[in-house]
């Protein structure tokens, strides 16, 4: 009879990095994303953007890292680990998105595959405060947008990136027609998953809208919309959730789908918890692993 003993199988989890600012009060920036890349079973990497001194309520003041030091922490991590997925959120100035751009484009000349990014146009904290200056926009569009895997915008986002008119109340064909022209804006061009939580109605729609030969796709994801104040940090916890899904080797329309599905649990968990801050507070990232004590 043999009596050796097999070697364990081990399992390296999907490296995933966030480009993103830091939210001391801990529900959105890459705090949201290090708590995702972690429900999703993933190890989470990170290049500090900016530092924000924030909260539940407000945006209080922001301390930007020079291009130079994100680009620096990227490459260290990089060199290192090795990437699976990243997620790029809060990048504040135009000499960033360039230089965290040339960076990527760096990698992808000398890799022999290539990496999934989400793009998340963070412009606006949930509290109001600005993100993005103005002039940003130009070189995010030029410089990150033909990188991109997926560009996940709210509809203020999409009108700003667009040029569409594209208010709560807009129809679904106006928002097809706004990713339509960001899809347009290039060769490859992302997909665009548009975000439906600032439009109206008791049904939340987000659409996953993607350039398939010379034809249009789009996929309608619904769900009922939750009343509830645990709303801050979603758009970023879903972003590294999609970066998550694609870190470990799903389809685009598989990690859209688990990532949005993800999100609304952690929403409607949260309402369940004690509320955290007088403002909007975060959701529940790891209400799945509470559950059963497993990953997403």
């Amino acid at each position: 009879m043999n009596s050796a003993v097999s070697e364990p199988i081990v399992r390296i989890p999907p490296r995933l990095l966030t480009i993103a600012g830091s939210d001391s009060g801990g529900g959105a920036g890459i705090q949201a994303d290090l708590k995702t890349f972690a429900a999703h079973g993933g190890f989470g990497m990170s290049a500090i953007t900016a530092l924000t001194a924030q909260n539940t309520c407000e945006v209080r003041d922001v301390f930007a890292a020079s291009p130079e030091f994100v680009v620096a922490q990227i490459d260290a991590v990089w060199d290192d680990l090795g990437v699976d997925a990243l997620k790029i959120g809060m990048l504040a100035s135009p000499e960033l998105v360039r230089a965290v751009a040339a960076a990527l484009r760096a990698r992808r000349e000398v890799r022999e595959r290539t990496v999934p990014i989400v793009l998340d146009p963070v412009m606006v904290a949930k509290s109001g405060a600005s993100l993005l200056a103005d002039e940003a926009v130009g070189a995010l569009l030029e410089e990150l947008l033909p990188l991109a895997t997926v560009v996940t915008p709210n509809l203020p986002e999409l009108a700003r990136l667009s040029g569409h008119s594209v208010p709560s109340n807009a129809s679904e064909d106006v928002r097809i027609a706004a990713a339509a022209a960001l899809l347009a804006r290039g060769p490859r061009g992302p997909a665009v998953r548009v975000k439906g939580g600032h439009g109206e109605g008791d049904e939340l729609v987000d659409l996953l809208v993607e350039r398939v030969g010379e034809a249009i796709r789009v996929v309608r994801h619904v769900h009922a919309r939750l009343a509830t104040q645990a709303t801050h940090g979603t758009g970023c916890t879903l972003s590294s959730a999609i970066a998550a899904r694609l870190g470990r080797g799903e389809a685009l329309d598989e990690a859209v789908a688990g990532a949005i599905d993800y999100l609304h649990g952690a929403i409607a968990s949260a309402q369940n918890l004690p509320r955290l801050g007088a403002g909007h507070g975060p959701v529940d990232h790891f209400y799945l692993v509470a559950q059963d004590g497993g990953f997403v």
